[in-house]
């Protein structure tokens, strides 16, 4: 999973990656270091690229994309946000999203 550490890093990834997956921890939540490991096991199950940022330490993204709680879990789908989970993330669902968003891909080559 790489990590996101600035808005602007932010913008070309979004420009680059088909889809994606970004998760959004912050400092000292619980509910964000529980939820981690198990998002990023997902990562093995699809080839879609997965993406980390800390709100604490890149506000200006946290604003852009209105994430008012952590943790929070986006799936973009060119450029556009195609599902958003946050605070209590059903882990079966994202994968069922990712797996969605994987067939789109091999669809469309």
């Amino acid at each position: 999973m790489k990590s996101i550490s600035t808005y602007e890093q932010w913008q070309e990834v979004v420009q680059r990656e088909k889809h994606l997956l970004l998760i959004v921890k912050t400092t000292n939540c619980s509910v964000c270091e529980g939820l981690y490991p198990q998002i990023a096991a997902l990562e093995d199950e699809v080839s879609i690229p997965f993406y980390v940022v800390n709100a604490a330490e890149v506000p200006e993204l946290a604003g852009q994309l209105s994430l008012f709680t952590a943790p929070v879990v986006i799936l973009m789908l060119q450029g556009k946000e195609y599902a958003r989970y946050a605070r209590f993330v059903p882990v079966k669902e994202v994968l069922e999203k990712l797996q969605e968003l994987q067939k789109w891909e091999e669809s469309n080559v």
